[in-house]
């Protein structure tokens, strides 16, 4: 999907998804939800295969992303399938919206999809839908308030009933703290100087910065901080011209050892895919994780998993770079396994150690389920920034939100 300089990207967005079986309304509830035509609506079961992603402005929950999944009771052909992907998207889900449909007591799948939500703290709202053609809603609201110890609420997308109590509870269920986090934490504040050290080869699109660029610097010029971007090769000349040393340098993590060597010393150093580690992952972990580096041997299995797709880059810094690094140190032999965007393995137990990138295309709450699937398997984790500073040997010396 194309997007504009007035775009708040995916991963920023607050992702809601819906879920529910097989002709439960899922569609025709986000159609009536958003007031526009997203999903296709049909009678016929599975209308919905792969889950739709909406960006969406909703008023009073801001920048959304709204995901219609398949029905996930579908028993067809391609039934496991579509549930691998409602799955993955249950995964990037920060609010779902689950609906019941069925006339009798039997909420198994319901159930079962309320566990996989709890499990991950995920909240959830129940939802009734087709109201407006329902004769005992009472009692099936009373079924589910048995069965589940939660109340439900009584929607119809006809007749939009029941919308605007949903947006208020959806509104209600968001943490009190959600999108507060900061890529730079408390690194530096007001008329802070910054500076942003930022080599344009062949990672950078001709003409653009990339994204985690793009939105750190959106993000000192909130903090009123003073910013100033350069290329590597002008940093010399770029510190040069200044009055003072820079409060901190963000700089892109192959270059690392570089800029470290040429730095002032009062300047604190550290590079986009560490904020980002902080900002969308858990950033203590990947340090624990690089340390676990030491322990690789010829025979180790390396799982590097970048997070967004695009054709293979001749010094690639996950395909190319960060392998031979780890090639050169522990050997020829030493196998690295390459994965890009959503196609994360479900069983890790083989590797020894998972690279994983800034994860800038993904909401935090799919990295965390990332995260959390390598520490269910004991298998440690880490990211490109950490790695590159732990094998130059400067990740002490790395400033972390």
């Amino acid at each position: 999907m194309a997007t504009t300089l007035h775009d708040t990207p995916s991963s920023h967005r607050l992702h809601i998804g819906v879920f529910g079986r097989t002709n439960s309304g899922k569609s025709s509830f986000i159609n009536a939800f958003t007031k526009q035509q997203v999903s296709i609506t049909s009678d016929v079961a599975g209308t919905t295969t792969d889950p739709v992603y909406k960006p969406m402005e909703i008023s009073p929950l801001g920048p959304c992303v709204l995901i219609d999944t398949a029905g996930f009771d579908d028993i067809t052909e391609l039934g496991e399938l579509r549930m691998e992907k409602t799955r993955l998207a249950a995964e990037k889900t920060e609010l779902a919206v689950l609906l019941f449909s069925q006339e009798d007591t039997d909420f198994t799948e319901e159930l079962s999809w309320y566990r996989f939500f709890q499990e991950r703290k995920t909240p959830v709202l129940f939802v009734v839908s087709k109201a407006d053609i329902r004769k005992d809603t009472k009692k099936l609201l009373a079924n589910i308030k048995k069965a589940t110890g939660r109340d439900a609420l009584c929607v119809s997308a006809v007749t939009g009933e029941g919308m605007e109590a949903l947006k208020e509870a959806l509104v209600r269920l968001l943490p009190e703290n959600y999108g507060d986090r900061l890529i730079t934490g408390e690194l530096v504040q007001e008329e802070d100087l910054v500076l942003l050290v930022m080599p344009q080869d062949i990672q950078a699109p001709k003409g653009r910065l990339i994204l985690p660029q793009v939105q750190t610097i959106r993000e000192l010029l909130d903090k009123k901080c003073l910013v100033i971007s350069v290329t590597t090769d002008k940093l010399l000349a770029a510190l040069q011209a200044l009055s003072r040393p820079p409060k901190l340098i963000i700089t892109d993590s192959q270059v690392f050892g570089t800029v470290y060597e040429q730095k002032p010393k009062e300047s604190m150093l550290t590079s986009f895919s560490v904020l980002f580690a902080a900002y969308k992952g858990d950033l203590p972990y990947y340090v624990e994780g690089a340390k676990k580096i030491d322990a690789l041997h010829k025979d180790s299995k390396v799982l590097i998993a970048e997070c967004c797709t695009h054709a293979p880059l001749q010094e690639d810094i996950g395909r190319v770079k960060i392998p031979r690094m780890l090639q050169k140190r522990f050997g020829e032999s030493l196998r690295v396994d390459i994965v890009s965007g959503t196609d994360f393995p479900q069983d890790l137990t083989g590797y020894d150690l998972i690279i994983q990138c800034g994860a800038c295309m993904f909401n935090r709450k799919y990295v965390m389920a990332r995260i959390e699937r390598a520490k269910a398997q004991g298998v440690p984790m880490t990211n490109y920034g950490v790695t590159i500073a732990h094998l130059t040997g400067i990740l002490e010396k790395v400033a972390m939100p």
